[in-house]
């Protein structure tokens, strides 16, 4: 892919100190682009925000998880102990235990959550890792298959390729290029195009269909999706039956509860630009709900421990607001 445009700059005492490009897109109800910044077209590794249509696509192959644990199935979580309650809850429905997991160790994503981690003496563990949840689920929608837990993370696995089918499902494009993920799973190519429409269409679902009850379970229960003080979690707890999920390098993917959507990709991974960018297309679609807007927003930029700047986007203003 290519750079992109300038979609966010960073300004310190009034000094622009850096820029990020990227690409971003804004899809309505019909998943008719409405506005698109960069080459949104263009396959991106999404990351992370991949994990909803994985969800989708694990049950729709019969994984029984429903509520907080199915919203967890679609998280990178922050390792609060809830969310570990709630991965050792799935592993024990399916007579599983942590040593079952495969994904790569890691400690808790959430500062608070680590140091009573390292506290305790504990280091990296699979459980602890944000994406034992997703992980969790592959466990027993391998079992549901009848497939051989071990071994699930290879890409030919029927897991896998239940994830894959829900991931091109959603998106309505063939995934582009496979590689591996940071956790160890196979992460998938699409357009942020099809990523966004695939968020549109999940809100959309009937409520007892497969991208219907990932959609309900995420957004009722957006602490499991993200934690305490994430973005994604503030935006879905400010707006009821919208959904959002972040991903790794700068990308992420939201749908308002009409059915409008966005994706973005910022093309030097930098997350500090995400949640600017974020706003800008919120604003685009015309949320200007300031409470909402502060919700998904990002943090100042600091200098001696106070705010000295700020992390703006450059997509431009929406239409008819100057």
């Amino acid at each position: 892919m290519d750079a992109g445009v300038p979609i966010a700059q960073v300004t310190r005492s009034g000094w622009v100190e850096s820029i990020h490009s990227g690409h971003a897109v804004l899809v309505d109800a019909s998943g008719s682009v409405l506005e698109a910044w960069g080459s949104p077209a263009e396959p991106v590794l999404a990351r992370s925000s991949n994990k909803p249509l994985q969800a989708v696509g694990m049950v729709q192959a019969g994984l029984p998880l429903v509520g907080a644990q199915l919203a967890i199935a679609a998280a990178s979580h922050s390792g609060e102990p809830f969310h570990l309650a709630t991965v050792r809850a799935i592993l024990a429905g399916g007579g599983l235990t942590e040593e079952d997991l495969a994904n790569t160790p890691a400690l808790p994503y959430w500062p608070a959550a680590q140091a009573e981690w390292l506290r305790s003496g504990r280091g990296p563990e699979s459980v602890s890792q944000n994406c034992s949840g997703k992980h969790a689920a592959m466990l027993r929608t391998a079992q549901a298959l009848g497939a051989p837990t071990a071994g699930y993370l290879a890409p030919e696995h029927p897991v896998q390729r239940a994830a894959l089918a829900g991931i091109e499902g959603m998106s309505g494009e063939p995934v582009a290029a496979l590689g591996t993920d940071g956790c160890g799973a196979p992460v998938a190519a699409i357009s942020l195009v099809g990523l966004a429409r695939a968020f549109s269409r999940m809100v959309q679902a009937a409520p007892d269909s497969a991208p219907g009850r990932v959609a309900r379970a995420m957004a009722e229960h957006p602490e499991y999706v993200g934690g305490t003080d994430r973005d994604v979690t503030r935006f879905m707890q400010a707006v009821p039956g919208a959904i959002a999920k972040d991903g790794a390098e700068g990308v992420h993917a939201f749908a308002l509860p009409d059915g409008r959507a966005g994706a973005l990709k910022v093309s030097d991974g930098a997350e500090r630009a995400r949640p600017a960018v974020v706003i800008a297309l919120l604003r685009h679609l015309g949320v200007l709900d300031q409470a909402i807007l502060a919700a998904a927003g990002p943090a100042p930029v600091l200098g001696g421990g106070r705010p000295v700047g700020a992390v703006d986007a450059l997509i431009g203003p929406p239409p008819g607001h100057g």
